[in-house]
C-alpha cells in the first residue's frame, strides 16, 4: 500500500534532520523539532513515512514513560535512548533520531491542579541539557569523555505551549505545526482508501462532506464499513462459538470484499459523525458536576471534572460549553473545578439589596453585540486568593432568550459572587470557540 506523504512534511523533517549531520559554520541548529497539531491528523504516521522514506533508524519514548514512582527514572531513560540512537550511528553507519510522542501529555502541565512532579522537572532539565550539549550526554554515576554522535530530537504533540517555556525556546526547539491542506487531505485518504478501488472523484467528495473531521475519522470510517461483515458472520457461526472460530484456528474466517461506494461511505460518515455530536449534545459530566457542587454545599467533598483540549487553528483555545473554563488562561487545556465547601455557589433566589444595582452601560452593550451575533453566554468566577493562579471556576448557565433575560439572570449571578472576580465570556456555538473574555466585576476594596 502506498500511503501519501505531505511534501510539506517531509521537507521539514529532512531539512532539520540533515542538518543537526552537518558542521555549519557558526550556525546554531536546534537539536529539537516540535510537530505539534490537532489530535488524529497523522502526525506520528507522517513521520514514520520520512523515516523510511529517507533509512532513519528510529528510536523511540512514549510520553507516558515520562514518569515513574522513582525519582530520575525518566530522565534517566531518555539519556539511555539518546546515547542508543548514538551508538546506531556509529555501528550501522545511518541516521538515527529520537522520536518522543506525545511529549505534552507525559511533561506539559495543563492548568494550575496538574501534579508538577519532580520526574516533569527533571525530564524538562534533561532534555534542555541535551539540547545544549547534544555530545555529551553522561548517564548517572559514571563519566565518558569521549564525546558521542550529536542525533536529532522529534517529539509530537497537541499542545506545545502546556510545556517548559524555556524548553521550547527558538534555538533549542524547531516548532511545526501541521495541519493538512485539502490536496494533503485528499492524498491522505486516497492512500487509505487505495486498496477498495476508490477513484480520485469519490476521494475528492468523500474528502469535502467531512472537511472539518481529523484523518483519523476516514480510517475509522474504513474500519465501519466491515462492522456488517463480522455482524453476520457472528450469527452465522453462533455467539457462542466465536471465541474457537476466531482464536487458535488453522481455517481463520474470511470476508468478501465490501460496499466501498460512495454513497455508503458517506452513510456510514454521517453516523459516526451523529456518534460525534450526541457526546457533545449530552455533556452529562455537567450534570454530574451539578450534583457534586450541589453536594460540596452540604459539605460532602468536591469533585472536579477535566476535560481534554486539542487545539484547532485559531490561537484560542475551544471552549465547548460556556460552562467549561480554560484552566489557567494561558492556553492550557479547560478545567470545571468544583467550588470547594465554603465557597459560595449558584442559587436562584434574589440577590441580597447591596449588590443588585444595575450593570454598565458598556457591559450591556457588549451582551447585546454578543447576542445579536449568534453568540452564547456564559460567565466564570474566582476569589482573591485563586484568581493569583488564574483558577478560574464554571459559573451558572446565563439564558440566552433575548438581552433584558441575560441582563437580569447576570445581574443576579454578580450578586451571588459579590466578593468574588466575574469575567464574562462569549462562545461561538458551531466553532466551540471563544469569542470574548472580560472581567466585568472585581471584588470590593
Amino acid at each position: 500500500m502506498a500511503y501519501y506523504l505531505s511534501p510539506r512534511f517531509l521537507e521539514k523533517l529532512a531539512v532539520h534532520i540533515t542538518k543537526n549531520y552537518l558542521k555549519l559554520p557558526q550556525v546554531k541548529i536546534p537539536l529539537l523539532l516540535g510537530v505539534h497539531g490537532r489530535k488524529g491528523e497523522g502526525k506520528t504516521f507522517q513521520c514514520e513515512l520520512v523515516y523510511e522514506r529517507m533509512g532513519v533508524e528510529v528510536v523511540h519514548i512514549s510520553g507516558g514513560e515520562l514518569e515513574s514512582p522513582d525519582a530520575g527514572d525518566p530522565a534517566r531513560l531518555i539519556r539511555l535512548r539518546y546515547r542508543e540512537a548514538a551508538e546506531l550511528v556509529r555501528v550501522r553507519g545511518k541516521m538515527a533520531v529520537l522520536m518522543i510522542n506525545d511529549i505534552d501529555a507525559g511533561a506539559g502541565r495543563f492548568d494550575a491542579l496538574t501534579q508538577y512532579t519532580v520526574n516533569t522537572q527533571l525530564v524538562n532539565n534533561t532534555l534542555m541539557n541535551i539540547a545544549d550539549n547534544p555530545t555529551n550526554v553522561q548517564l548517572p554515576g559514571s563519566y565518558d569523555e569521549n564525546e558521542i554522535q550529536r542525533v536529532p530530537v522529534i517529539m509530537t504533540g497537541n499542545d506545545l505551549s502546556t510545556l517548559y517555556a524555556p524548553l521550547i525556546r527558538d534555538g533549542r526547539m524547531d516548532k511545526f505545526y501541521w495541519q493538512p491542506d485539502r490536496s494533503d487531505r485528499i492524498g491522505i485518504v486516497g492512500g487509505i482508501f487505495e486498496p477498495d478501488g476508490l477513484s480520485t472523484q469519490d476521494v475528492t467528495l468523500l474528502v469535502d462532506t467531512f472537511s472539518t473531521q481529523a484523518i483519523d475519522f476516514f480510517g475509522a470510517v474504513r474500519a465501519q464499513i466491515y462492522n456488517e461483515q463480522i455482524r453476520d458472520f457472528i450469527y452465522s457461526v453462533g455467539l457462542e462459538n466465536v471465541s474457537r472460530s476466531v482464536v487458535n484456528t488453522t481455517t481463520p474466517p474470511s470476508f468478501r470484499k465490501p460496499d466501498f461506494s460512495i454513497s455508503h461511505l458517506i452513510e456510514v460518515g454521517d453516523r459516526l459523525v451523529g456518534e460525534q455530536r450526541r457526546v457533545d449534545d449530552m455533556r452529562l459530566a455537567n450534570e454530574y458536576n451539578r450534583v457534586l457542587q450541589g453536594n460540596s454545599a452540604a459539605g460532602s467533598p468536591a469533585g472536579s471534572f477535566y476535560r481534554a483540549y486539542e487545539p484547532g487553528d485559531s490561537a484560542t483555545p475551544p471552549s465547548p460549553d460556556p460552562q467549561i473554563s480554560r484552566g489557567d488562561g494561558n492556553g492550557d487545556s479547560p478545567q470545571c473545578p468544583m467550588p470547594p465547601s465554603g465557597e459560595s455557589t449558584y442559587s436562584p433566589t434574589p440577590p441580597p439589596a447591596h449588590s443588585s444595582s444595575s450593570l454598565p452601560a458598556a457591559v450591556r452593550d457588549q451582551i447585546n453585540a454578543i447576542l445579536s451575533q449568534g453568540y452564547r453566554l456564559g460567565i466564570e468566577h474566582v476569589n482573591q486568593r485563586r484568581f493569583q493562579t488564574n483558577a478560574w471556576q464554571s459559573g451558572p448557565t446565563i439564558p440566552n432568550q433575548d438581552a433584558a433575560t441575560a441582563t437580569a439572570a447576570l445581574e443576579r449571578c454578580l450578586g451571588d459572587y459579590a466578593n468574588d472576580y466575574v469575567r464574562l465570556i462569549g462562545i461561538d456555538p458551531k466553532t466551540k470557540q471563544r469569542v470574548m473574555e472580560q472581567i466585568i466585576q472585581r471584588p470590593k476594596g
